[in-house]
């Protein structure tokens, strides 16, 4: 199993979860969460020593109890951090989304992080230190302008491009996995320049590690 399986499973349980308990506390929903995560997780330890061992012993372990409680503070702490900055701060369930527009982020067509967003990527990269037992998937997107290849190619070096900038930030590498996604998911429909606008985007899910 890759590491992007490990993660896709988790998110969409967390959203089903989110929407079937609504009335459910925090402290609830990350105790079901993370025992059907720890499930996910815990299979195919046969075959996968080593990506189980760095998932459970590079990084810290959340208690499935207390899972509502760490990303509630996380969120705040995300929000009071970038407040300002663009990047818009998302709950679903117990995981957060960080959405960060391209025209913030990167030139057009390029996949290098333009200076001016240094500074947001440091916050960013500040808050994940000190909340540290979360995995990261990091995922590009484009608008549906130019070939499908390129974009492809374009949303998996931008994923790179902040996947690297976090590692300078003394993120560990085993919590980042990265995804380009292309065109393949837009937001809105890519009918108007300001539409393709908010297409071109990376966003990075924060996923609780739970023991």
């Amino acid at each position: 199993m890759s590491t992007k399986q490990y993660l896709v499973p988790v998110l969409a349980l967390s959203l089903i979860f989110s929407g079937c308990a609504s009335t459910s506390t925090n402290a609830e929903k990350g105790a079901a969460i993370g025992a059907i995560t720890g499930a996910i997780l815990g299979k195919s330890t046969s075959n996968h020593k080593n990506k189980r061992a760095i998932f459970g012993a590079a990084i810290g372990a959340i208690a499935g109890a207390a899972v509502g409680d760490y990303m509630d503070k996380q969120e705040q702490e995300f929000k009071r951090e970038l407040a300002g900055s663009g990047i818009d701060v998302v709950r679903e369930g117990d995981n957060l989304r960080l959405i960060m527009p391209a025209n913030i982020t990167f030139a057009s067509n390029q996949s290098t992080i333009t200076a001016s967003f240094h500074q947001s990527l440091n916050d960013v990269a500040k808050v994940l230190s000190k909340y540290n037992k979360t995995l990261l998937s990091i995922e590009g997107h484009t608008d549906s302008s130019g070939s499908q290849g390129y974009n492809q190619n374009l949303s998996e070096q931008r994923a790179e491009s902040v996947k690297v900038y976090l590692m300078h930030q003394n993120i560990l590498a085993s919590r980042l996995q990265t995804t380009g996604f292309g065109e393949l998911r837009p937001m809105v429909g890519n009918g108007t320049v300001s539409d393709r606008a908010l297409n071109r985007r990376v966003e990075v899910q924060i996923v609780p590690n739970q023991a």
